[in-house]
């Protein structure tokens, strides 16, 4: 027996006797050494509940010793309750979801583009990041050192801004790119006739956009109108995480922008093209791997999750 469920002849021995001694009795766990628990099920119902159903007098949410205080706990037992139920009041997410009519069909669209691409064609998600501004810190950075992070001040001096425009090729990472002062339809139909020119003439291109009155246009409908090889993709209203070049921009911002210091936009200008540079060097595509109808049931769940809470908030502030 202690061979086929690999344990030790001891413990089968063990719970034998256990078994022969005082049959399914035996089975159950004996008392613990140790203190008795002094914190009972009723406090911990009493600490979550307190925590997900009410808020403290002027703040709108408990810390661990507000609490505590409250309920006349340590604050490390509230603490230890809040990691078991996977609490954090301290913490807030943001979110949108989209009211658009044709949600299904666009999500089904643009995610067939990526997971099963047209042959003899390209798939561009195509975005600008308009607004970036030339930053310079008002001091001298203090750089890195050991055991010391670098340090900048908290305010700046402005030098202009910028945008740009950007076109990520889903089966090979890369981007084109194109920086303009101003993002009207006129710069945008510059960085279409750039497309244009750079992409070879055998292949189809489709472009994942977002819905931007200047992707709309009558300027940009009649240039599409044109080129016959360009076709448009719009994402849903509210819906950019579907647009993968907006995670490309995520990579600028983090490496490039966020803690960059530049005294002039041309400065800027540079900075953001040796990032696409090194970028386009080492580029890999972005893994998508959910499919439409796994994309669609996550919202739904969602969407049902926030309007059950929408109607509980209603009746709890009517009291009915």
């Amino acid at each position: 027996m202690a061979e086929s469920l690999r344990v030790t002849r001891q413990t089968v021995g063990k719970w034998r006797a256990r078994f022969a001694k005082d049959r399914l009795e035996g089975l159950l766990d004996e008392p613990r050494p140790g203190a008795p628990r002094s914190i009972t099920d009723a406090d911990v119902e009493r600490v979550v509940t307190a925590t997900l159903e009410t808020t403290p007098r002027g703040a709108t949410h408990w810390s661990t010793r507000s609490l505590a205080k409250n309920l006349g706990f340590s604050h490390s037992t509230v603490a230890r309750i809040w990691r078991a139920f996977g609490l954090q009041p301290h913490r807030t997410e943001k979110f949108k979801l989209s009211p658009d009519p044709l949600l299904v069909e666009k999500v089904r669209d643009i995610v067939g583009l990526y997971l099963d691409p047209p042959t003899k064609a390209l798939v561009l998600c195509v975005d600008e990041k308009s607004q970036i501004q030339a930053l310079d810190r008002t001091q001298p950075l203090l750089p890195l050192q050991p055991g010391q992070i670098e340090r900048r001040t908290h305010d700046y001096r402005r030098h202009g801004t910028i945008s740009l425009f950007a076109a990520l090729d889903t089966a090979t990472g890369r981007v084109i790119t194109s920086t303009h002062r101003r993002h009207r339809a006129k710069e945008f139909r510059s960085f279409l006739d750039q497309i244009d020119a750079e992409v070879p003439e055998e292949l189809d291109v489709h472009l994942v956009m977002d819905n931007l009155s200047t992707h709309k246009s009558p300027t940009i409908t009649r240039w599409f109108v044109r080129h016959p090889r360009f076709h448009a993709h719009f994402t849903p209203t509210y819906a950019s995480w579907i647009n993968q070049v907006e995670r490309w921009f995520g990579l600028l911002e983090q490496r490039q922008i966020k803690r960059g210091s530049h005294r002039s936009v041309s400065a800027l200008v540079n900075a953001i093209r040796e990032f696409v540079e090194v970028s386009n060097e080492n580029a890999k595509p972005f893994k998508w791997v959910k499919t439409a109808d796994q994309i669609l049931t996550s919202i739904a769940r969602f969407a049902t999750r926030t309007s059950r809470a929408h109607v509980s908030s209603r009746i709890s502030d009517t009291g009915h």
